[in-house]
């Protein structure tokens, strides 16, 4: 059988039934309110406003009432006492109170900032630690400014050249002012939103085509740092940017092959240049390699014409200073070796010895290629003193034919005197 079944007084197993001796009772089972709670018919739960008087007797007597005692006397068990009416609303009030005080304690994070406003105003910003702030009347709002936010760009654009091209940028920012970030600028990053694409359409219109797409894509992701940065600073959103990368640059994809055609042909030019330089260089290198060896050339034969002018003048020199101190000798050794520097150069010498005996023929030729080829040195000898004895015998005709005819000069010079 259950607990709460009909039984009547019998029902032992009822755990909020006061009968059967089983719920302990200070007065007999009965609590003095007249009700028969305490009988063992009694099968409901404990009722809620006989706790709330129990616990408003308790707060009562801390207060300094006497509460309400149960089961001192019987009938109402009033206790005699007279409860205040005011302390239940007090109670209430102090409770509410705590709880109020209590909630307004809040931590800030490291990495974040509380901005409070006061009533809606602005009052102070918050660094990180434990703070308190009363609630209802301070709204704190934290915001982080450690970690770094990102945002992305893409479109076509104009250049400044008239023609299309599609620039993909990305850039990273924080918030380095809380109150700024909250309260200058209506959703600030949909502002950096707007701006960044401000700025990298106007650098981009002051750029040309090629410079975009080759060289000059750091130039112009600085330009639209700086530019943006000025944005920033000038919308008072309290962000400042970390960083702006041109993630690509590239033509629109309705001329993409041709474009691509173009710079291969951009490439081959540039190719043929490097080559045409490369041979350019080489032939410019041999070209002054030989000018320096002309130079040296010239220098050189320059050195030696001079060196042997030097040497013939002084040859000449000192020739004339043999001459002076002997000119009969001095001129028969010119002869001679004039003579014999002729002769090494004739192949043929005709000798008129003056009488009347026949031209005498000299085969110089014959007799130095004779001597030459010949390996007795007696022939080679012999031809030499005939070379001799002939160049004496000339040497004597000639002088023989001088003298005759000073001698036919001075036998002029007598007669006519």
């Amino acid at each position: 059988m259950a607990w709460n079944e009909p039984g009547g007084g019998n029902n032992q197993q009822d755990p909020w039934s006061g009968g059967g001796g089983r719920r302990p009772s200070g007065n007999g089972g009965d609590n003095g309110d007249g009700n028969n709670r305490g009988g063992g018919n009694n099968q409901g739960p404990p009722d809620l406003d006989e706790a709330l008087k129990k616990f408003q007797d308790k707060i009562s007597r801390l207060f300094g009432g006497r509460g309400k005692r149960g089961g001192a006397g019987g009938g109402d068990g009033s206790g005699g006492g007279k409860r205040n009416p005011f302390v239940l609303p007090l109670l209430v009030v102090i409770v509410a109170a705590v709880v109020w005080a209590g909630s307004g304690f809040h931590l800030i994070d490291q990495s974040e900032r509380g901005v409070v406003f006061r009533f809606g105003k602005y009052t102070t910003t918050l660094n990180p630690g434990l703070h308190w702030n009363p609630p209802i009347v301070d709204q704190v709002k934290n915001v982080n400014v450690t970690s770094i936010r990102s945002a992305n760009q893409t479109d076509s654009m104009l250049t400044s050249d008239e023609n299309i091209v599609r620039v993909s940028v990305s850039t990273q920012y924080v918030v380095s002012d809380a109150h700024a970030f909250l309260v200058n600028v209506n959703e600030p990053e949909m502002t950096l939103q707007n701006a960044m694409d401000s700025a990298l359409r106007q650098e981009v219109g002051n750029m040309k085509l090629q410079q975009i797409l080759t060289t000059g894509r750091d130039r112009l992701g600085q330009r639209v740092f700086d530019r943006l940065s000025a944005y920033m600073d000038a919308y008072g959103t309290g962000l400042r940017l970390q960083t702006v990368n041109v993630e690509s640059t590239a033509p629109p994809d309705q001329v993409q092959n041709a474009f691509d055609d173009v710079i291969r042909a951009r490439e081959e030019r540039q190719r043929s240049i490097n080559q045409a330089n490369a041979y350019s260089q080489a032939v410019v290198l041999e070209a002054k390699g030989q000018k320096q060896r002309l130079v040296e050339e010239a220098q050189g034969y320059k050195a030696a014409a001079v060196a042997d002018a030097t040497g013939q003048t002084n040859r000449f020199n000192s020739l004339l200073g043999e001459y002076q101190q002997a000119p009969k000798v001095t001129r028969e050794r010119l002869y001679l070796e004039t003579i014999s520097q002729v002769l090494s150069q004739t192949p043929k010498a005709l000798v008129d010895l003056g009488d009347s005996s026949a031209v005498t023929v000299l085969p110089l030729n014959q007799m130095q290629a004779g001597g030459n080829a010949s390996s007795d040195g007696n022939a080679t000898k012999m031809s030499m003193q005939q070379l001799e004895q002939i160049s004496r015998e000339v040497v004597d005709h000639m002088n023989s034919s001088s003298n005759s005819q000073q001698q036919t000069r001075s036998s002029s010079l007598r007669e006519g005197r």
